[in-house]
């Protein structure tokens, strides 16, 4: 493990790292986030989408966590901008959870980890969002990296 922090220089100031030098490779990363719901959330979900004064709840989480996705490199100070080539976000109903993964790929110098993690968490704050006039009692929960691909190291969560 590296115990460096890649964006401070030896004068302790913050910036952007250099990857002029790096290969291009094809990146992936995936994370998830829990959300906890209340009973009365649980009941109205049922294994599908719910609508709520909003508008479907999944349905927007999943174009919400996509913009986000897109725009992480705004959100956070030293992403790079990155041409995202592929996005994936999938919710599903597990006990009383759900469960947002969020996968995303590019072919580029620097890897999609700041955007999968984005990704999850506009996606369960945008569910949060949409289902607060039902309950306040959600818990967003465990937002991590699963699996990450393409540079200098892999990880995978699972091994």
């Amino acid at each position: 493990m590296n115990n460096s922090l890649s964006h401070i220089d030896a004068q302790n100031n913050p910036g952007m790292v250099d990857v002029s030098g790096k290969a291009i490779t094809q990146r992936t990363a995936e994370a998830e986030a829990s959300l906890r719901l209340p009973h009365e959330i649980l009941e109205a979900i049922h294994g599908e989408d719910i609508t709520s004064p909003k508008g479907p709840v999944f349905h927007t989480a999943i174009i919400a966590g996509t913009q986000a996705v897109k725009r992480t490199h705004e959100l956070i100070p030293f992403c790079h901008p990155l041409p995202v080539e592929g996005i994936t976000i999938t919710i599903k109903p597990k006990n009383e959870m759900l469960i947002i993964r969020c996968r995303v790929t590019c072919t580029n110098k620097t890897g999609v980890e700041m955007e999968a993690l984005t990704g999850v968490s506009v996606a369960a704050l945008t569910i949060y969002d949409m289902c607060k006039s039902m309950s306040h009692a959600m818990v967003i929960e465990r937002i991590h990296l699963l699996e990450k691909t393409g540079g200098k190291s892999d990880i995978n969560a699972g091994e």
